[in-house]
């Protein structure tokens, strides 16, 4: 009890009202259907000392963590930092949440943890694309090659959104680092209450960052930028590196970037899905719809959106079952209600949720809308 304790003083959980806000807003309140929950009734079972009963409720997995109650909480409760810690404290107690794909994902990152393996990190790269072994910029790739085996089938970006970014470092005349022995940044695991993976994760990305002497970090990943920039220092020290999404990289080198938006394509109109990681959790908004405008693309926006975005409906591969599924439908939907001819996200997980909903059995004309990463965009409009 006094773990949980702990956690309850550590995300100020004290200090919940009872108002009710997080359940008016919270996604899964309005679509589980099992019983009824929500941020607030979790809490409460918390600070009661119902620790059992906390790892049970229906929303202690299923939570997506994507941050919109603790931003719109009156008392400042951090929920999600809630959630995180509380289901570390379950693992410990032999409580697991439902790996979505069959533990496929939770095994590659756990099979990483070896320091001794030898990952075949670089045969995405194609002949025409430069990286330096010496450069103070590193691009962090992240797990898009795996998501691109595992998710073939859905015809995502995987490895074409790491390739479109060395090509775009190579517009503007940079040839930056690539690990040959990267690491998944362990973000997954952390949501999920695997410290010990993620400790081990962390440790040897850490210490190959280092080796390479780059001082600044950028990657294509939202998940990779949350872990590597609040996580990492959080969880194992200071380690005085600057990480970036690539839309914020890009952003700050905009005036010299080089590229034009091509005139047939300047009438088009495109929607942006803020990804939880990079805008409530990072606060970045307008730098991905500044690049979108710069393309020549007519932004329009979502009834949702900044702050009170929907989320894609699930976080780190677990419960995704039918709530999920009916907020990526409620999301797509509304994607097309904008109007828009291309939905742009600029987070892979975002993409492979849409699109598996898009090819389930729930899909039809009111979530058929193309969708495409911000990072392959930018490069199809180089000059």
């Amino acid at each position: 009890m006094n773990r949980m304790r702990d956690i309850v003083s550590r995300n100020r959980a004290w200090y919940c009202l009872a108002c009710g806000k997080c359940s008016a807003i919270c996604p899964i309140t309005r679509w589980d259907t099992r019983e009824y929950c929500s941020p607030r009734l979790l809490v409460e079972k918390a600070i009661n000392g119902d620790e059992d009963n906390v790892f049970k409720d229906p929303l202690f997995w299923s939570c997506l963590t994507c941050n919109r109650c603790s931003q719109l909480c009156p008392s400042n409760v951090h929920f999600s930092g809630f959630i995180r810690d509380s289901r570390a404290l379950a693992r410990q107690a032999g409580h697991l949440g439902d790996c979505s794909h069959g533990d496929v994902i939770r095994t590659w990152g756990q099979m990483m943890t070896n320091p001794d393996l030898e990952p075949n990190r670089l045969d995405w790269l194609d002949n025409d694309l430069k990286i330096s072994k010496d450069s103070d910029i590193l691009y962090f790739v992240g797990c898009l090659p795996y998501y691109d085996t595992l998710f073939k089938n859905m015809d995502i970006e995987g490895i074409e959104i790491a390739r479109a970014a060395i090509k775009i470092m190579n517009h503007m005349g940079i040839e930056p680092q690539v690990l040959t022995d990267e690491r998944c940044c362990g973000h997954d695991q952390i949501w999920e209450g695997d410290l010990e993976t993620f400790q081990s994760l962390a440790g040897l990305n850490l210490e190959r960052i280092n080796q390479s002497g780059a001082r600044q970090i950028v990657t294509t990943c939202p998940e990779c930028a949350r872990t590597l920039k609040l996580d990492y220092p959080k969880l194992l020290g200071d380690h005085g590196l600057e990480i970036l999404h690539l839309t914020q990289f890009v952003s700050r080198n905009i005036a010299d970037f080089g590229f034009t938006p091509r005139e047939e394509n300047s009438k088009d109109r495109a929607t942006y899905q803020d990804a939880c990681r990079l805008s409530r959790h990072l606060g970045i908004y307008d730098e991905p719809r500044e690049l979108i405008k710069a393309l020549g693309f007519e932004l329009t926006e979502m009834e949702r959106t900044h702050r009170a975005s929907l989320c894609c409906g699930t976080s780190g591969w677990t419960a995704c079952g039918r709530a999920s599924k009916n907020i990526q439908v409620e999301r797509l939907t509304e994607a097309r209600a904008t109007g828009a001819d291309l939905l742009v996200t600029t987070c892979v997980k975002c993409q492979i949720h849409f699109r598996c909903t898009q090819q389930g059995s729930q899909s039809s004309d009111a979530v058929d809308i193309r969708i495409r990463d911000l990072t392959t965009l930018l490069a199809d409009r180089l000059a």
